[in-house]
């Protein structure tokens, strides 16, 4: 058995080991570097501001900070255990919206109320972490899903801002202390770090970092690792909830929506403290830091009369720079391709393939195993010989479509069966499922090679609000408006691919900080308010009818074949594939991966721009946030058809069919009384299911 265990503040250590001072300067130097960038921007705040910057003006930065800080803790816990947890924002703004309801009355009324919500955030976390850990499945897709169910009931709930808490709790938290010197909240944000001091000299706390740097031999040293992960996200379930009680005392009212700016800010806060994002490094001490870093840089754009617009902009290019400046020390990129080439050509002489934990398990080469489908030998009848060469991947399209085919039954039935019969319905249906097939091709294809597209949202609504602002409705503008707003999504591709595939940064920082940067950009274009309409030729493309259909439903099957011709039939589909399935064996077969990553990426850039042109002429205008509703659905539409999210696994026609059953969900409900964040509820249900289902069970 491995004698390794793990140390609270590095990685895996041996036990009577010393650590020399190079050692425990290497190791400290996260903390060290988010002090000074704190200093840093100190320093020229005081030095821009027009007036004396005091302790009150300290202290006002310091509660400012203290909701990000402490949802950055528990995204710090999360990153250390190498997960990542989108539903962070989510929780804040759930217990911000609990909060007028549950603290209220008698002091210890409201007090009960704060450990009921604070409790509710640990049992979110615990959902998250259980699905995670019992199912084996990327964190990344699991809190994605919880981010859109949570945040569909914190809608349920309460849609508009509004409401009020309990004075003595609210007073009590934005209270002052020593003579009005000390705002309570440098109280909240020292006690959560005791907490944190405390937690991580415990068994469990070793275990958070055990899990991130070496959760092998975690296990070998017996750690209930299981147990560890459910644990890591339900305390970090109950910081959120702190922090969304805390802006809640704050503003003495809630707003259902007050933690959806906070996720960018939380990635950017824990990379810059010096948390590693591949976990077993760092903690929350500087994580504080860097929130209060994230803080002061707002006022420095305050005081340069600088819009609010550029802040996702500074907070997105302050990400990248830190997970850059994170990744100095570590393993080069190359080194560690050497290293697996040489696992892999070892496995092909012994027989054994590596895998991506370094152990290795028997497997037979064969040449049918690389031979394309197409050169096999036909034998028997002809369908019976395509099921038997294509049942692997048809077992998990047939599903989309089946569920298909029921939902479209129960809408005959609550609607009456002469819906069923009028072309509107079907015009109506292959309109919507369109956008969602075109974003699964971008998105199915970064899935396909093991990664994930979060920029799609506002490339969506730049794209749309950039054609109606160039041609404010004009035909002839839209023939160079189009071309330059399809190039766009491409550079955005290209700036994701070349994050993933040149910085060697995971695919959630590039497509996050891509996401903030895109916000940003669409803002300051606008200034706030997107200007002008559609051109009445795109708008006829997706409105108006040749016959009993839209031109835009026309295409539909036109847009299928050219997919599947795509990702099917060409030397680029069978790149993506063997990309998928292992990077290190396509690089030895002589795939060009980096060039294919890039140009996956750069797809799903040009499918997010198409569609934020045909839904800014869908609707005949572009809106802020039109892009946000899209984002679970092109995830869901890829998953549900069967595709595996780590990659490899997968076929556009499941794309095709998760696209007809979710829009035909949304048809259903769309007549009915349910409100809208229900959809959201679904949705983040259908992913969770499909992943669960789905999921490579010998992983």
């Amino acid at each position: 058995m491995n004698n390794a265990i793990a140390s609270p503040d590095s990685e895996i250590v041996r036990p009577g080991a010393r650590v020399g001072f190079g050692a425990r300067v290497d190791h400290y130097r996260g903390l060290v570097i988010a002090v000074c960038a704190l200093v840093a921007m100190l320093i020229a705040w005081m030095s821009l501001s027009a007036t004396h910057v005091g302790l009150y003006d300290i202290g006002s930065v310091i509660s400012s900070s203290t909701t990000l800080a402490l949802a950055a803790i528990g995204q710090t816990i999360v990153v250390l255990s190498g997960g990542f947890d989108l539903s962070a924002s989510a929780v804040v703004s759930l217990s911000n919206v609990l909060a007028v309801r549950f603290v209220q009355g008698t002091p210890l009324q409201q007090w009960g109320g704060v450990a009921l919500i604070i409790a509710i955030g640990g049992v979110i976390g615990l959902v998250n972490g259980a699905v995670i850990a019992w199912f084996r499945l990327q964190s990344i897709v699991v809190t994605l899903a919880t981010m859109f169910m949570v945040q569909g009931l914190t809608l349920l709930i309460q849609n508009t801002p509004g409401g009020s808490i309990g004075e003595q709790f609210g007073s009590f938290v934005t209270s002052d202390l020593l003579a009005d010197k000390v705002p309570m909240s440098a109280v909240v944000l020292v006690f959560a770090l005791l907490i944190w001091s405390f937690m991580k000299r415990t068994r469990f706390g070793v275990g958070i970092y055990a899990l991130g740097s070496d959760p092998d031999g975690a296990y070998a040293n017996g750690m209930p690792l299981t147990r560890y992960r459910i644990a890591t996200y339900a305390l970090a379930g109950m910081f959120y909830a702190a922090a969304g009680l805390y802006v809640s005392a704050q503003t003495g009212s809630a707003d259902p929506l007050v933690g959806r700016p906070l996720l960018l800010s939380m990635f950017t806060a824990v990379v810059l403290g010096g948390t590693w994002l591949g976990g077993g490094r760092g903690g929350c001490v500087g994580t504080v830091f860097a929130a209060m870093t994230l803080m002061i840089t707002v006022n420095i754009l305050l005081v340069l009369n600088v819009s609010a617009f550029y802040t996702t902009i500074a907070e997105a290019v302050i990400l990248i720079l830190a997970v850059l400046g994170s990744s100095i020390g570590k393993e080069s990129a190359a080194h560690n391709c050497a290293r697996y080439a040489s696992q892999w050509m070892r496995a092909v002489r012994t027989g054994t393939r590596v895998k991506d934990g370094g152990d290795a398990r028997r497997v037979t080469f064969e040449v049918a195993d690389f031979q394309p489908i197409e050169n096999k030998e036909l034998k028997g009848r002809f369908i019976s010989d395509w099921i038997e060469r294509n049942r692997e991947w048809v077992k998990y399209v047939v599903p989309a479509y089946a569920l298909f085919i029921v939902v479209v039954a129960i809408t005959g039935f609550v609607y009456g069966p002469s819906v069923l019969v009028t072309a509107n319905f079907y015009s109506s249906l292959l309109t919507l499922t369109l956008f969602l097939a075109i974003l699964g091709l971008g998105q199915g294809a970064v899935i396909l090679t093991g990664g994930l597209d979060l920029s799609m949202p506002w490339l969506i609504t730049l794209s749309g609000v950039l054609l109606t602002g160039l041609t404010f409705g004009a035909n002839g503008a839209a023939a160079w408006a189009v071309p330059l707003v399809l190039g766009v999504g491409l550079l955005v591709g290209l700036f994701n691919g070349i994050g993933v595939v040149v910085l060697g940064l995971p695919p959630i920082v590039v497509t996050l900080a891509a996401n903030g940067l895109l916000q940003g950009l669409a803002l300051i274009y606008c200034n706030g308010s997107p200007q002008g309409w559609a051109p009445s030729v795109i708008s006829a493309f997706t409105n108006g009818h040749f016959g009993p259909l839209s031109l835009a439903a026309w295409s539909v099957p036109l847009f299928l074949a050219a997919a599947l011709v795509l990702l099917h039939r060409t030397p680029f589909g069978r790149r993506v594939y063997a990309v998928g399935n292992s990077q290190i064996a396509a690089k030895l077969a002589g795939v060009r991966v980096g060039a294919t990553l890039i140009a996956v990426y750069c797809l799903s850039g040009l499918c997010s721009a198409i569609v934020g042109v045909l839904l800014a002429g869908f609707s005949s205008q572009a809106f802020l946030g039109m892009g946000d509703p899209y984002l679970l659905p092109s995830i869901a539409v890829v998953v549900v058809g069967g595709a595996l999210i780590t990659g490899g696994r997968g076929h556009y026609l499941g794309v095709f069919g998760g696209a007809l059953l979710l829009t035909a969900l949304g048809t259903l409900l769309a007549g009915t009384t349910v409100p809208p964040a229900v959809r959201d509820i679904i949705n983040g249900l259908v992913v969770l299911a499909a992943v669960i289902t789905l999921r490579d069970k010998k992983a």
